[in-house]
């Protein structure tokens, strides 16, 4: 673990030209960055993010894509932190082949993650109860490629620093340990249910949490090459989402960048852009379930607080004058979904049958028509990618990676300083590790949203340290570290004994 002090780890850059007037020899990074607004432009659109379908007529603050662009003489790299819940693998397709047709960036070069959340319109059919809504799914395509092409045409010389400090106040364990005596039921009737989201403040039928916390807060700086100007900051966090209600919102993330741009401020004709992408947070959240409730606290001032300790950081950060590493490396694996069996798949039909046409009102008939979906969808194709930059390590993940999964990577990473970006390229779901499954729980309910194999989670770890291997030229270190505690072993092993969760398991 970090103390709690700033913990700078200094990166690179290089002053020197853009990539079209470089001469021969030249080697200096140049970096763009904008932002566009995605707030729908009709209303009212389908929201993601809930169980059941829900319509929003009201938008309570903007929605944005927050765009970077990194470039040297051999490599370019686009960046796109969007105000979105998820976004699908093809969605995301759409955007990259379009920004690539302006730009000239290869789409195998491109990056675009979800804040999540979970007041944005959808662009994801089977969201649980939620489709697409049509109209936003094809307005946002393009002004995603208009971000990326207005963050290249706004390259210009620049220079990287990096740092990362621990806040461990502001992120908790959000899925909880059943007391064995009150085991929960599933949706499906079975009682299954040994670890639960959000059992509520103090609950004595709840004993501690299910597993262990990423505290990291990590921030990438940009600015001009003689240090004058601030381009952009991206920062990386494991917080869920803070919730905002009424309306579509960016929730604590749009605030979060709000504060820091007026923190750092705008020098120049060009605004600085600070965006804020989603960690490994797919069992953490900002409610602290071991202690009392906090009834005065809000979304605004959450943000300020994170947003003082980014500051104080991004404060200390160092800018090294050496020659960058700007690389990238992307690769896909194909996993199994965890498939219904005859029974699963006859007490889905009665549902779906009961059901016709309509949209689920409730979660059975959620789970119905995620059954049948997963029965025509047995696979999917993810994107992973590594980006390099110096000695920074950033990895992107299409899913809603756990705690532990963050904190195996950064301990495992070649890199001196890594950070995950969750919901990248694609929106494949929950990934719990394999011994997480026996514990049961909303995570491990078969949906798009939560279905690949037991076995994808170690999978996606490997092929991401491969893919760090060959970046940084290292072997990863050994991981000797077991995060868990004896609470939460002891529960581990009691449901492995029991072979708890077998159904949903796939087995």
């Amino acid at each position: 673990m970090r103390n709690s002090m700033p913990r700078v780890t200094a990166s690179l850059i290089l002053l020197a030209t853009l990539f079209f007037m470089a001469t021969p020899g030249e080697c200096g990074l140049s970096a763009g960055a904008a932002t566009v607004d995605v707030t729908p432009p009709t209303l009212p659109a389908i929201q993601n993010g809930l169980f059941l379908e829900q319509n929003q007529d009201k938008v309570l603050d903007r929605l944005k894509a927050r765009c970077f662009v990194l470039q040297n003489d051999r490599a370019a790299i686009a960046i796109v932190v969007v105000d979105s819940c998820m976004i699908p693998r093809d969605v995301c397709e759409r955007a990259k082949v379009l920004a690539s047709k302006q730009t000239g960036i290869p789409i195998h070069r491109m990056l675009i993650a979800s804040t999540h959340t979970h007041s944005a319109p959808s662009v994801m059919n089977f969201c649980l109860g939620t489709r697409s809504d049509p109209s936003y799914e094809r307005f946002l395509p393009p002004k995603l490629a208009e971000g990326i092409a207005q963050a290249y045409a706004n390259l210009e010389p620049a220079r990287v620093g990096y740092t990362s400090i621990d806040a461990p106040e502001h992120t908790h364990c959000r899925r909880w340990l059943h007391d064995p005596e009150q085991y929960g039921v599933d949706p499906f009737g079975d009682k299954t249910v040994r670890a639960i989201m959000h059992p509520g403040y103090q609950n004595p039928a709840f004993i501690g949490p299910a597993g262990p916390v990423d505290p990291g807060l990590s921030l990438l700086s940009i600015q001009s090459a003689d240090g004058k100007r601030p381009i952009g900051l991206l920062a990386n966090y494991s917080m869920h989402y803070f919730g905002a209600r009424g309306g579509f919102s960016s929730d604590y993330y749009g605030r979060f960048c709000n504060e820091l741009e007026q923190k750092v401020g705008t020098k120049g004709e060009k605004p600085f852009v600070a965006a804020m992408s989603q960690g490994t947070s797919g069992d953490l959240q900002w409610m602290n379930y071991g202690a009392p409730r906090r009834t005065d606290y809000s979304i605004d001032q959450y943000a300020r607080e994170l947003s003082d300790i980014a500051w104080k950081a991004f404060q200390q950060i160092e800018y090294d004058s050496s020659e960058s590493q700007l690389k990238m490396a992307e690769s896909s694996l194909l996993i199994k979904r965890r498939l219904p069996n005859k029974e699963r798949l006859a007490w889905a039909d009665k549902y779906n049958q009961a059901r016709g046409e309509r949209r689920p009102k409730s979660k059975e008939e959620v789970y119905a028509e995620q059954a049948q979906w997963i029965h025509e969808h047995p696979q999917e194709q993810i994107v992973l990618q590594v980006i390099r930059i110096g000695d920074l390590g950033i990895t992107a993940i299409p899913n809603e990676v756990y705690g532990i999964t963050g904190l195996k990577l950064k301990a495992q990473s070649p890199f001196k300083q890594t950070f995950n970006m969750g919901l990248a390229n694609g929106a494949a779901g929950y990934i719990p590790p394999p011994e997480q499954h026996y514990l049961g729980g909303y995570t491990t309910w078969p949906a798009r949203t939560a279905g690949l194999e037991v076995q994808a989670e170690p999978q996606i770890v490997d092929k991401l340290l491969q893919l760090m291997e060959t970046l940084s030229g290292e072997k990863r270190k050994p991981l000797t570290t077991d995060f868990y505690n004896d609470q939460q072993r002891t529960a581990i092993k009691k449901a492995r004994a029991e072979d708890n969760n077998r159904v949903n398991r796939g087995e």
